[in-house]
């Protein structure tokens, strides 16, 4: 049965464009804009707001009873229009996400915004403009449970099939040596207990009320600390294009009067001032949008609520999680706190356009809570970064006494050539800076290869280590810029579905040896094909402990032995990596050395 937008929709679309109008109407007022027609000018004038409002009144009226949808088997079906109409069809198969939001009025009124997004778009596919918060509500859990009986009948029938290419293959095998192939008896012998590991049985778990687990709640001394440790990096560059352009004139004259001692004083003021600036505006940008967040598994799907002024409703479906980001700024790492993002396929849930193509899972938690979590949704076990060669220290050093020396010429040269009073010798200042920097961006560099995961970790002031399951993997790119080459280095970059993947924010080894590099990109392609196979058959997947052996694929991918599958008792060599971690790269000041986990 179709069903139509809310009522108290109507006063809202019409505040919402009126308001505009009438403020539109006031800057002409007040400036003198307005034609005069006499004694009877206040009148027409009223009278033309009086039937203009009548108009916009009648025409959301019109709208929102002439607008449709409704929500069959396979599609969502929308009619619209009051002029012109239109009609659209959305699969069911193709929605990735219903996100619900509400403002402060909204949440007066009891509306929201309901928005569909689908796959492999960075924009929102179709927007129910208002229905009432119940609705909102019901319409996405009845998509979730379209959705969970679409995928459970699409992971029986690829389930089905592979089950017959194994029994052929098994056939071959045994009329060829007389053994079974040792992937279809994994296979086998794991397929009978695949939903007691991860995906629910719809035999056992009805697809309409899925079990509700909530993972994770921040309570308001984690949104103070989340608050407190929060800085927005935008706001340097935003005082820096600002100085520039309207403030270039005053500088320069500023400059040429004030001495060279003073400009360093005056200068270290203002760098403490724009790091205040900062911390603050990321503070409340922090609070305002995780206030009151929550974070509950419902079946094969996380859904999560956040937002003080603009509340958010949405869900992250398993089936679209790409990667898992484990994120940490200085202040962060100094008291142990960490955030998690999830990096979902061409579209960032809650999110303004979809454009920062992941979302924060666990906004600030202690870091033991936040690696609990990633063990929930992908089992990765121990991890042993490796990192780069020592010589690639010796390139991030160079690399930032180039940037020092650049400084020091700039300000040389505006002595020497415009007369200016500078102070040639601060960039000398940075000497020191630039060794304890090139060291840290070493330091916090590493990749891992394990038994179903690629772990990587980059970045200093924002050090990322990233998650990605093999199955997961599109391309794998090797590459090696001329700088690299002299050091016979090279970068190993991990492409997925993500949309971060469009901004080159890929998991990356970065400068590893050329040989390792050589190791790398042969041992993923080969335990990509294996995990791709496994994540059909439904032994792989977000919140599955994997059951497939990739040492098959290939055990000289990682020299480690700790990252090989014992496969003699059932058991893996995750039990001799824990040990070894305590005595590998364990010595770090910071844990960094350390897997993701630091456990």
């Amino acid at each position: 049965m179709s069903r139509t937008l809310s009522p108290l929709s109507v006063p809202y679309r019409v505040f919402q464009r009126g308001s505009g109008v009438l403020v539109a109407l006031a800057f002409v007022a007040l400036g003198g804009g307005l034609p005069t027609v006499g004694p009877a000018g206040p009148l027409v004038l009223l009278a033309f707001v009086g039937v203009a409002a009548i108009g916009l009144v009648g025409y959301e009226v019109t709208y929102v009873r002439r607008f449709s949808y409704e929500l069959s088997g396979d599609t969502l079906d929308i009619e619209s229009g009051v002029f012109s109409r239109r009609s659209r069809e959305i699969p069911i198969r193709r929605i990735q996400n219903v996100d619900i939001s509400r403002n402060v009025l909204q949440r007066l009124l009891g509306i929201a915004l309901v928005s569909f997004e689908t796959a492999g778009g960075g924009e929102t596919e179709a927007r129910l403009r208002f229905v009432s918060f119940e609705e909102a509500k019901r319409l996405q859990g009845e998509l979730g449970r379209l959705k969970r009986r679409e995928a459970d009948e699409g992971r029986e029938s690829d389930s089905d099939e592979w089950d017959r290419d194994s029994d052929a293959g098994a056939v071959g095998e045994t009329g060829a040596g007389g053994g079974v192939d040792s992937g279809t008896g994994a296979a086998a012998g794991v397929d009978g207990e695949r939903d007691g590991v991860g995906r629910e049985d719809p035999g056992r778990v009805g697809l309409d009320e899925p079990e509700r687990t909530e993972l994770f709640a921040l309570d308001r001394n984690e949104l103070a600390i989340l608050g407190a440790l929060s800085i927005d990096l935008r706001v340097p560059g935003l005082l820096f294009l600002a100085v520039s352009t309207l403030g270039s004139t005053v500088v320069s004259g500023y400059l040429s009067v004030v001495p060279g001692v003073a400009l360093v004083i005056v200068a270290a003021v203002l760098v403490v001032a724009v790091a205040l600036v900062s911390w603050v505006v990321g503070a409340a940008a922090a609070i305002v949008e995780y206030y009151d967040f929550r974070l509950v598994r419902a079946g094969d799907e996380l859904q999560y609520e956040r937002g003080l002024l603009q509340r958010y409703d949405g869900s992250i479906p398993f089936e679209k999680i790409q990667t898992l980001t484990i994120a940490e700024n200085p202040l962060k790492r100094r008291f142990g706190y960490a955030t998690l993002y999830i990096e979902t396929a061409g579209y960032a849930p809650g999110s303004s356009g979809g454009s920062r193509g992941s979302e924060a899972a666990i906004p600030i938690a202690e870091r033991e809570h936040v690696l609990e979590l990633v063990e929930t949704l992908e089992p990765v076990g121990d991890v042993d970064l490796e990192r780069p060669p020592k010589r690639a220290r010796e390139r991030y050093l160079v690399r930032y006494l180039l940037v020092v020396g650049a400084l020091f010429a700039a300000l040389f040269a505006a002595r020497s050539l415009l007369s200016l009073s500078v102070p040639w010798w601060p960039p000398l200042l940075l000497v020191p800076v630039a060794l304890a920097y090139a060291h840290a961006a070493w330091l916090n560099r590493g990749h891992w290869l394990g038994d179903h995961h690629v772990v990587t970790r980059n970045g200093v002031l924002r050090r990322e280590t990233k998650i990605v399951p093999y199955y997961r993997i599109q391309t794998i790119i090797d590459s090696r810029t001329v700088f690299q080459r002299r050091r016979d280095l090279a970068t190993v970059t991990i492409d997925t579905a993500g949309s971060l993947s469009l901004g080159g924010q890929d998991a990356a080894a970065v400068d590893v040896a050329g040989e390792r590099a050589d190791e790398l990109r042969e041992g993923l392609e080969a335990r990509l094909d294996r995990a791709v196979e496994a994540y059909r058959a439904g032994r792989a997947g977000v919140g599955i402990r994997d059951r497939y052996d990739s040492e098959a694929a290939d055990s000289t991918a990682d020299g480690a032995t700790a990252d090989e599958t014992e496969t003699t008792n059932g058991t893996t060599a995750d039990e001799s990596a824990a040990e070894d971690s305590e005595t590998g790269d364990s010595g770090a000041g910071d844990g960094s050395a350390a897997d993701p986990h630091d456990s």
